[in-house]
């Protein structure tokens, strides 16, 4: 049974990023998996901003994190990247400090002209980061989807088809790597 964590990079509390977010948790946790969600909007600001790295909200992020075999990272693409709240949270972590984590990034945008911030945003910085594998992301163009706090309704299948495909890469990482003795 693998630990995964959801980070919601949304500023906003009702978006289109945090209702995938609550969409992925059943899913996870029906193949046996153990989840848990960090909703970066729900830290402290001011600890964010100010890198206030021994707040106890922080740290208990900073601690999740740490036990998280794999990282789904969520967040909406501003100006051809991931939200200045979501660097200010990663800005926390130290260098290396997803070092043998997998992760897979999943974006959501006004247009197709932002699929590239996956490549040339996200990956860069868990590069750095040290994550060990990158799952295939999901771009999704905020049209492909509507949603209701926290429900998620795909205006097409392909969209929900992707997305399905890349969460079960992520599954089957872990199932892959049980061996029997």
């Amino acid at each position: 049974m693998a630990n995964i964590l959801i980070i919601s990079g949304s500023p906003t509390e009702v978006s289109r990023t945090s209702a995938l977010a609550t969409y992925l948790l059943p899913i996870i946790k029906k193949h046996g998996h153990s989840v848990n969600k960090i909703t970066i909007r729900d830290l402290p600001p001011e600890a964010l901003i100010y890198a206030q790295f021994k707040n106890p909200e922080i740290l208990n992020a900073l601690s999740l994190i740490e036990k998280a075999d794999a990282l789904i990272v969520l967040s909406p693409v501003y100006k051809a990247s991931y939200t200045g709240v979501l660097k200010s949270f990663f800005d926390l972590i130290p260098e290396k400090g997803l070092e043998g984590k997998k992760v897979l990034p999943i974006a959501t945008g006004g247009s197709i002209a932002h699929l590239l911030s996956l490549e040339y945003a996200f990956n860069p910085l868990f590069s750095i980061l040290g994550v060990k594998e990158f799952i295939e992301g999901v771009y999704i163009v905020d049209s492909q989807l509507s949603y209701t706090r926290d429900l998620v309704n795909f205006n097409d299948s392909e969209t929900e088809k992707r997305l399905q495909h890349s969460i079960n890469k992520l599954i089957n990482s872990f199932e892959r790597n049980i061996h029997v003795i």
